[in-house]
């Protein structure tokens, strides 16, 4: 019996704790307190946004994967810990005899559970740490302070899907989600995804509602809640732009708005401010260092895995918290899998090496990618479609400039592919292919794909160019060129001056990448006893 307690015990202590540490050299509360104001200057008058952090994930049994707050959270708060909800206020409130703007609903102190997983930062420390006049449990979510939703004008959300994982390290969420729809009027008794679709309704006017129609048939096909759905149904049916607008009215009304916070944070988030463009220049830094030392180490009888715990043995050394997305290390054939991170190929042998990792930096993340001959040297084919990959990749950066739109960079980059590849006999002219199966760039942030629009680039916004031709094996070709895949992709600030890029000590030339290759590696002389 004693054993079976014991167990109970250590179970509740392991689950619904996880302390996050908090660092010194990261943003700091001011810094994500001027956050919370710009959110509140573009909020409508008499409105409150409410928001809650990331969920737990399970991993295995009573073991969880390492938490990761949810970025918007975490980019308003600076919270890394989970069970926690935040509202944001248009204007100041008397709440508890504090006029304030803000409430942080955190995690209690528990010195059992903290003994097992590390000290919370409780109401105190979300004060003291974050910067918050007002603290509370989340026990205290729904019941104190008095926050009747009733008295705003609009209730901003984000769309609260489902996908909180049961279990005991979620309960405490579940619970505040729960009570937040209920005192806000959220409605519960439809999906989410109707939800979405009855705001869409409600945009409908005589000219965009055949649009309309067509994206909420796209759902219905995939969705049964939403075809039987008598309201979407009604609107589906009407055959006139006059009888949509009469469904139109029978759309329940209510206070929650999904769509405007969602959009607030895109236009914020978008442009960097200075702290972070310092965390995304070290971040990249590291990053390129790795490939930089992988250069120096890469040998023939290394395996795809070995070569991935270099770049992490790097970013860890360095200080980085993690890594900012699965890493993607594929020799020969696997590196024309664009997301291949199983990395379990023994032996790399003399193929080329595809290299995609970024290293995570107080929550910014890098990524970076590059591509390296394992035997020291490009072959003829090799060099030949690196150097197209590389003019492409100039064309696309010389346009990261304020003014320029992801489609021009993607154009112009893929143009010239298309016209290297006919050059070298891959492809005949105007021939359609999938050699260059992705875009070309994104933003990157706090999300390796991180928020922002598609519009035309703004000082300040941080984002990828990236790339790649790739042609597998059985390819309509010469079988010269299979196996061959080649992306170099780098980080890119656009400044008024001209972009810079933050990723650019790792080596992105023909010459410059065997030059670094031929330097001894610091692991050269490093042996480790076998375990066969």
């Amino acid at each position: 019996m004693k054993k079976l307690l014991f167990s109970l015990s250590f179970l509740l202590l392991l689950t619904g704790s996880y302390a996050q540490s908090y660092f010194e050299d990261g943003l700091s509360a001011e810094w994500h307190r001027g956050r919370r104001d710009a959110i509140r200057e573009m909020m409508p008058p008499n409105s409150v946004a409410v928001m809650f952090n990331n969920p737990v994930k399970n991993r295995s049994n009573d073991v969880d994967f390492i938490y990761h707050p949810d970025t918007d959270f975490f980019y308003l708060t600076g919270l890394r810990e989970p069970n926690s909800a935040l509202l944001i206020f248009s204007e100041k409130r008397m709440i508890d005899g504090v006029e304030t703007d803000e409430i942080i609903f955190v995690q209690p102190r528990d010195p059992r559970a903290e003994m097992w997983n590390g000290k919370r930062l409780g109401t105190e420390g979300a004060k003291e740490k974050l910067g918050f006049a007002l603290a509370y449990v989340y026990d205290d979510f729904g019941k104190k302070p008095a926050v009747d939703f009733s008295d705003f004008e609009k209730v901003l959300s984000f769309n609260l899907s489902g996908d909180i994982e049961s279990g005991s390290s979620n309960v405490p969420l579940k619970r505040m989600v729960n009570n937040f729809k209920k005192a806000s009027g959220y409605p519960m008794e439809v999906s989410d995804t109707q939800l979405q679709l009855y705001e869409l309704i409600r945009s409908a006017d005589a000219e965009n509602s055949d649009n309309i129609v067509q994206v909420i048939a796209r759902y219905s096909q995939r969705n049964p809640d939403v075809a039987n759905d008598p309201i979407i149904k009604d609107f589906l049916i009407a055959d006139s732009p006059e009888k949509r607008m009469k469904v139109k009215d029978q759309v329940p009304g209510t206070k929650t708005d999904i769509f405007s916070l969602d959009k607030m944070l895109e236009v914020l988030r978008e442009v960097k401010t200075e702290e972070e463009i310092a965390l995304l220049k070290s971040a990249a830094k590291i990053s390129a260092i790795g490939q930089v030392e992988v250069m120096k180490a890469a040998k023939p009888g290394m395996s795809e895995r070995e070569i991935q715990g270099i770049h992490e043995f790097i970013y860890k050394r360095y200080g980085a918290e993690d890594v900012g997305y699965p890493s993607i290390v594929g020799g020969g054939n696997n590196g024309c899998i664009l997301h291949y991170i199983e990395n379990d190929m023994k032996h790399v042998n003399d193929r080329l090496l595809l290299m995609d990792l970024g290293a995570e930096w107080r929550g910014y993340t890098a990524d970076v990618t590059r591509t390296i001959p394992v035997s020291g040297q490009f072959n003829k084919e090799e060099r030949a479609i690196y150097e197209l990959v590389f003019k492409a990749q100039e064309a696309g950066i010389a346009l990261c400039k304020p003014g320029t739109s992801f489609a021009e960079i993607g154009q112009v980059t893929r143009q010239i592919i298309n016209e290297g590849l006919a050059d070298l006999g891959i492809i005949k002219r105007g021939q359609s292919h999938n050699y260059f199966p992705h875009g070309t760039s994104h933003h990157l942030g706090l999300d390796v794909h991180d928020r922002g629009s598609n519009g035309p680039l703004k000082e300040g916004a941080v984002l990828t160019v990236e790339p790649g031709i790739y042609i597998p094996e059985g390819s309509d070709c010469d079988p010269k060129w299979w196996g061959i895949a080649v992306r170099i992709e780098d980080d890119i600030l656009v400044t008024s001056n001209g972009p810079v890029n933050l990723s650019g000590d790792a080596p992105r030339t023909v010459e410059a990448i065997e030059a670094m290759m031929k330097i001894p590696s610091i692991l050269e002389n490093w042996v480790l006893p076998e375990i066969n």
